[in-house]
């Protein structure tokens, strides 16, 4: 229930895309622009979001899980998922809040469905993980693989590349692709924008997405009308 008694549900928009698409800048733009019509909104990421999900993150991005090979490290997704699911965006959206997400489900089925793993048990994972909740708007930020990459090797600077953003040229490749077919298979919950355009670019056509995609309401509650 929101605290004005309307019992409205939030909103869940999830980010997707490939490294340097841009995610955690059109997220606070996005932000911005909801908090600024008086709506309450809580930014997060996968894998993350909660100290759980956190502390797996630690491990997968740096590579820790890796020699598990990716079946593992799908698990390990699942359970930061769950946890994140439980314990932040669930309550979140049963309070009438917006949550935004920097990558959800669909990075697993993209990571790890490129990388070999059976699609039966990336959505059996996801069914466990999410228990029902399912995004509203999936954003997802197309960007050549090449031109992402050197956006997140300037981004990233002495830190170096995480264990996904070492991968080679053609795994990134056949990562946006799939990112694609989702959307493709999936067109009234995805919306693809170009993310080699300027922010301000990106960020209007973004808002122009969630216009037409839901109805968003001054003060408290949103309505989720569908494309």
């Amino acid at each position: 229930m929101s605290p004005h008694g309307t019992g409205r549900r939030g909103v869940l928009v999830t980010f997707e895309g490939g490294e340097g698409a841009g995610k955690s800048t059109q997220i606070s733009r996005l932000a911005d622009h909801l908090e600024g019509r008086g709506l309450r909104v809580v930014r997060t990421r996968e894998p993350g979001g909660t100290p759980g999900a956190e502390a797996i993150r630690h491990v997968l991005l740096a590579g820790g899980a890796r020699r598990f090979g990716s079946a593992a490290e799908a698990l390990l997704f699942a359970a930061a998922r769950a946890d994140h699911v439980d314990r932040l965006i669930r309550p979140a959206l049963a309070n009438g809040a917006w949550v935004l997400s920097d990558r959800f489900t669909d990075s697993t089925r993209v990571y790890q469905g490129t990388a070999g793993v059976a699609r039966d048990l990336l959505m059996a994972l996801e069914q466990v993980a999410l228990g029902g909740v399912a995004p509203d708007l999936t954003v997802i930020l197309d960007i050549p693989a090449d031109i992402g990459l050197a956006r997140a090797a300037a981004r990233s600077g002495d830190g170096g590349p995480d264990r996904f953003e070492g991968d080679p040229l053609a795994e990134h490749e056949a990562r946006r692709k799939a990112f694609l077919a989702i959307a493709r298979a999936e067109p009234a919950r995805c919306v693809v924008i170009d993310a080699t355009a300027d922010a301000d670019t990106v960020a209007a056509a973004i808002w122009t997405a969630v216009e037409n995609r839901l109805t968003v309401a001054t003060g408290d509650t949103v309505t989720v009308t569908g494309a």
